[in-house]
């Protein structure tokens, strides 16, 4: 059953908030202001801050960026996970990922299936890991992002969560670097 080790210590980890829009800034970014204050409030620290627009050399361009920042453990993006034309999330994330966490997007389409039922077909949530850094793509609403928050990332965040999390992986998640395999 999973729970939260209170024997345990805390590790808060560092995440980056990435918003994908065309039309918002900080100041209308109300996705973005929400994965900040769900970061914030969980004991984690907002590493960085930035929207880029749908565009996948945008995109690419700031994940590999904060891929290469030793500081940032996560990376969290907001938007153009949809099915539109400019919506190009997913494929630039899928160009950086080494490895892909398939779970991830089919635990947050389950968890929204619930809310928004057969329209959850539309999201294309996606995450995976890059020399490190593990990146996560949700939808572009506030409510997909206390979905994917509160419902996924909040507790494989969680150095406590049991019987596993994503943090305790951290510290193996370059072997592959360093013994060429």
């Amino acid at each position: 059953m999973a729970r939260i080790d209170e024997s345990q210590p805390f590790l808060p980890v560092s995440i980056a908030v990435l918003t994908v829009s065309d039309t918002r800034s900080e100041v209308d970014d109300k996705s973005g202001r929400t994965l900040v204050e769900m970061i914030e409030r969980d004991g984690h620290r907002v590493a960085a801050r930035t929207i880029v627009r749908d565009e996948i050399e945008a995109i690419v361009n700031q994940l590999r960026a904060w891929i290469a920042d030793p500081a940032i453990d996560v990376v969290i993006s907001t938007g153009g996970t949809g099915l539109t034309g400019r919506d190009v999330t997913p494929e630039a994330f899928k160009t950086v990922y080494e490895k892909e966490i398939e779970g991830f997007g089919e635990l947050f389409r389950m968890i929204s299936y619930g809310k928004v039922k057969t329209s959850t077909i539309q999201s294309r949530a996606t995450g995976g890991v890059a020399e490190g850094t593990y990146l996560f793509a949700l939808p572009g609403s506030p409510g997909a992002c206390r979905d994917g928050w509160d419902e996924i990332l909040r507790w494989q965040l969680d150095s406590r969560h049991r019987p596993c999390n994503l943090v305790e992986l951290m510290p193996r998640l370059k072997e592959h670097l360093t013994t060429g395999g």
